[in-house]
């Protein structure tokens, strides 16, 4: 019983708090939700019905965007595995794992969006800029769950392949890796998912993909043109939900 109320009381305040800090952002203001209510009734109805002829236009842009979240993934995971051997502990000495997980941790706190701004400014307009961008959002975001998996492996496993000469290298090759393989690849086309929604906003600062062309269309106001976007982009997003879906099915079994 003593758990149970403790329980209630931790819920109860953690309730509170939320109460508090969405009454201080206005979530609880009535005439600021009915205002936003009719604005989005207006919004809703003026993206109706979508301008289909933009398509072909529409469909280039789409397949840029792609193009920008398959290259940034893959680039940012080719140098993410490298990262995340690197910041095993059971692998490599304390101080050096730390440097390399402050240096990832660096790169983690810089969002994509501010990753792209930097790039365009590095490199100019366009889609080299958002594949960059993004390439280094995920190597910040995978070199840590990395280096996280290839800590669990079982250490006994670990101690047992040390025990008969196995160097770094081994280990990392024929230890860790086979013990992580499904949870690190998981990640990876999670990642993959990520960055083909977070490409569709870079085109905002200048690099490249769809957004450009969503950014442009919000400041004319042709918003038949940006349903017309945002239609394409939720056919994308869902179509690789299924494929992700598929690929974990086929060829990484949880048993």
């Amino acid at each position: 019983m003593k758990a149970l109320r403790r329980e209630s009381i931790v819920y109860g305040a953690l309730l509170l708090l939320l109460a508090l800090v969405l009454g201080q952002l206005g979530f609880f203001d009535p005439t600021r939700l009915s205002r936003g209510v009719v604005n989005l009734i207006t919004f809703s109805k003026d993206m109706i019905p979508p301008d289909v002829t933009i398509l072909p236009l529409a469909g280039r842009a789409l397949f840029e965007t792609v193009q920008m979240a398959f290259a940034g993934t893959f680039l940012g995971f080719l140098l993410s595995l490298p990262l995340g051997i690197l910041g095993t502990r059971t692998l490599f000495p304390p101080p050096f794992v730390l440097t390399v997980r402050v240096i990832v941790g660096v790169i983690r706190t810089i969002p994509s969006l501010l990753w792209a701004v930097l790039f365009v400014i590095v490199v100019g307009l366009g889609p080299l800029a958002g594949t960059l961008a993004l390439a280094f959002y995920t190597v910040g975001y995978l070199a840590k769950l990395y280096a996280e998996f290839f800590e669990g492996v079982d250490p006994e496993i670990v101690e047992a392949a040390k025990g008969v000469g196995a160097n770094r290298l081994h280990l990392a090759r024929f230890v860790i890796w086979p013990e992580s393989a499904n949870s690190v690849l998981s990640q990876l086309l999670f990642m993959f998912e990520y960055n083909i929604r977070a490409s569709a906003i870079l085109g905002f600062v200048g690099a490249g993909g769809i957004g450009f062309y969503m950014q442009a269309y919000l400041n004319t106001l042709s918003y038949q043109r940006l349903a017309t976007l945002l239609m394409m982009i939720f056919a994308l997003v869902l179509a690789m939900d299924l494929l992700s879906t598929w690929i974990r099915k086929r060829y990484l079994p949880t048993t």
